[in-house]
C-alpha cells in the first residue's frame, strides 16, 4: 500500500478508519523503536530465547501503541510507544518465569552483603569482599549478578487504569499533572538528591556505566566498546552498581 502525506495525516486516518493496511504502515515504519528497546534493555537472554523472540514480545507492544495513541495528547508515537514496548517484552518475561527462585534467593542475598559491607568499612565493598561474605566463589558470584539482570521491575510495564478499562503505563497512572502534591514534590526532591549521592559514591567505572546507559541513553554493546571490555562484563557492572543504589535508598527508607 502507498501511503500519501504526512505521518500526522496517516495517524488521523487511521485513527478514522482502522484500517489495517494502514496500521501495517505504521508497524514498519516504527519497526526501528522495538530493536532499539531490546538493545537499552539490561538483560541477560536465556539460551531458549534469541533475539527474534524478544523483538516479537516488542511488536505485541508496537501494536497496542498503534491502536492506543492519540495525536491529540501532544505526545510523540515514539515516547508513548517505548514505554508499552518495554512493558510487553517485560511482561512476557515474567510470564515465563525464566528465573529460577536460587537465583533471586542470591541476588537478595548479595543485596544484603554489599548493605552490610558499605556499613562495615563506610565505603563500597569489593567484588572479592562481597563474594567472600556471601560464600561465594569470584565466579560464581559474577555469575549470579548476570542471571540477576533478568529479575526486571519496570514503571513502564502496563496496568488497569482506574478510570476505565484501558491500561496505561504505571509510571502515568501515578502522575496527575494538574494536581500537584507538595508532599510527593518534597518526597521525590529528596528521593533525587539520595539517588545523586548514591551515584556519586559508585566506583568510577559503575558510575559510568550508569551514565552512559541511563543519561546518554547507550546499549550494553555500546557501553562495551566504550569500556572495551565484554557485554557480559557491562552487564555485570550494571548489576552491581544497581544493587548498590537500591541498598543506599534503602537505607535512607529505614533511617527516615
Amino acid at each position: 500500500m502507498v501511503v500519501a502525506g504526512t505521518m500526522e495525516d496517516v495517524w488521523t486516518e487511521y485513527q478514522a478508519t482502522k484500517n489495517p493496511e494502514l496500521l501495517e504502515h505504521l508497524v514498519v515504519r516504527y519497526a526501528p523503536l522495538v530493536k532499539y528497546v531490546v538493545g537499552r534493555l539490561a538483560i541477560s537472554l536465556p539460551a531458549i530465547l534469541d533475539s527474534e523472540d524478544i523483538i516479537s514480545y516488542g511488536t505485541i507492544g508496537l501494536l497496542n501503541a498503534a491502536n492506543r495513541f492519540d495525536p491529540g495528547r501532544g505526545v510523540k508515537f515514539e515516547t508513548f510507544a517505548i514505554s508499552l514496548i518495554k512493558g510487553a517484552i517485560i511482561d512476557a518475561l515474567r510470564a515465563l518465569d525464566l528465573v529460577p527462585r536460587s537465583v533471586r534467593q542470591k541476588s537478595r542475598t548479595i543485596e544484603r552483603a554489599v548493605s552490610e559491607l558499605q556499613h562495615q568499612y563506610g565505603r563500597s565493598a569489593s567484588d572479592l569482599e562481597v563474594a567472600n561474605h556471601v560464600g561465594m566463589s569470584l565466579a560464581s558470584y559474577n555469575k549470579t549478578l548476570v542471571d540477576a539482570s533478568c529479575v526486571t521491575l519496570s514503571l513502564d510495564a502496563a496496568v488497569d487504569y482506574i478510570d476505565g478499562d484501558e491500561q496505561v503505563p504505571l509510571l502515568e497512572a501515578l502522575q496527575d499533572a494538574n494536581s500537584p502534591n507538595p508532599a510527593q514534590i518534597l518526597e521525590n526532591a529528596e528521593l533525587r538528591s539520595a539517588l545523586t549521592d548514591a551515584i556519586n559514591s559508585l566506583p568510577q567505572r559503575e558510575r559510568l556505566v550508569i551514565y552512559l546507559y541511563y543519561f546518554e541513553e547507550l546499549t550494553l554493546r555500546e557501553i562495551s566498546q566504550v569500556l572495551d571490555v565484554s557485554e557480559s562484563r557491562v552487564c555485570q557492572l550494571h548489576a552491581r552498581s544497581v544493587l548498590r543504589l537500591r541498598s543506599a535508598l534503602q537505607d535512607r527508607t529505614e533511617r527516615k
